[in-house]
């Protein structure tokens, strides 16, 4: 749902745009959700991080935002035939088609955002065998499922806190292990499969399992605006799109484009910023005070500052980037406590505010 409005898909791209400009509400046309749209191109930025929670009301740009993504995503070198788009420039050990290979080809394809969806089986989430091939050649040949279509990319769940539960433990294996293992039917196949899982969804309709809530790395709240001239701008939009896609799309290309380029650019400055003892300290100091379990919360604050940083055109990642990305990289890792009821953005942002006092404005 663009800012609120579902994505949609309609006649041909605009001529002069060949097929690399697909029919759906561009990104860059989105109304408000600042945070929403900078979680997600953080995780392109430094996929790292671990993806990124949507939740909040229905119809407020949780899934047009993500299905606009792949329109912004740099394309990625692929190994020729590859069914499981491996990195020509890197070794694949457990992939069972570039392991057998002696030299590798490659060719240039867009990075891939799947949908998973919630009535999805589990052969289809994982593979199995090939049918087809089993009658008609009477082979045992392996079918690659979603977690191989998204290596290299981004698995999108709209609906995740809906999600059936041996689907879940099937992701979080492959998220822990980055690579998918099935052994069925005589078969017995291991291939790569590193994505960047993106989940949406209304809590109202019910949690999320903590194991998978935990792979997140980034989480926003988006709540349908409230300043009538935003709620204006939304229905404008929406009702242009709707009425000539092919002229929206055309209007809207350049601006996408141009945040394309951007990403680029800070993918390729992320690796020569240095993040100080300072913010560190700081970093750690935030997740005691709020108490959150392990050390996820520090490295996923590590990241996200510094693709913070990358995204801003910085040379140094500053206390000002740690607070600006602290509430979307902690929210949902606290712990609930009976004594205190506010909302965990407050419970963060309270305990940012008691540690940076007028720090965070001197840098």
């Amino acid at each position: 749902m663009s800012c609120y409005v579902d994505t949609l898909k309609v006649g041909s791209p605009p001529a002069g745009f060949g097929g690399a400009l697909q029919q759906t509400f561009p990104f860059t046309a989105i109304v408000g959700q600042e945070d929403l749209k900078l979680a997600v191109l953080l995780s392109v930025i430094d996929p790292a991080i671990g993806g990124v929670l949507i939740t909040g009301h229905r119809g407020t740009a949780k899934s047009t935002a993500i299905r606009a993504l792949a329109d912004l995503l740099p394309p990625v070198k692929v190994v020729t035939g590859c069914p499981y788009r491996c990195d020509p420039t890197e070794h694949s050990p457990d992939c069972p088609h570039c392991s057998n290979q002696a030299t590798l080809k490659s060719q240039i394809q867009a990075v891939p955002v799947v949908d998973l969806p919630l009535g999805a089986t589990e052969d289809r989430v994982v593979g199995s065998v090939d049918l087809e091939r089993a009658l008609v050649d009477g082979v045992q040949a392996f079918s690659p499922g979603l977690l191989a279509a998204a290596h290299r990319g981004f698995l999108y769940i709209d609906e995740v806190n809906l999600l059936e539960d041996h689907l879940v433990d099937l992701l979080l294996d492959a998220a822990a292990t980055g690579e998918n293992v099935v052994e069925r039917e005589g078969v017995s196949i291991r291939h790569p499969a590193r994505f960047v899982l993106i989940g949406s969804g209304n809590p109202e309709e019910g949690e999320l399992r903590p194991q998978l809530l935990d792979r997140f790395g980034l989480a926003v709240d988006v709540r349908t605006p409230t300043v009538i001239t935003t709620r204006i701008d939304v229905i404008k939009r929406r009702d242009a799109f709707d009425r000539d896609p092919v002229a929206f799309l055309s209007h809207w290309h350049k601006a996408d484009a141009k945040v394309r380029r951007h990403l680029e650019k800070a993918r390729t400055r992320l690796d020569t910023l240095v993040v100080s003892d300072v913010v560190l300290e700081r970093a750690a100091t935030l997740c005691s005070q709020l108490g959150t379990d392990g050390l996820r919360g520090e490295l996923t604050l590590l990241r996200t500052s510094r693709a913070m940083a990358a995204y801003e055109g910085d040379d140094e990642v500053t206390l000002a980037h740690l607070r600006r990305i602290a509430p979307m990289a902690l929210r949902h890792r606290l712990r609930r406590n009976v004594l205190d009821d506010a909302g965990s953005t407050i419970r963060v942002e309270r305990a940012i505010a008691e540690l940076w006092g007028d720090v965070v404005s001197s840098r």
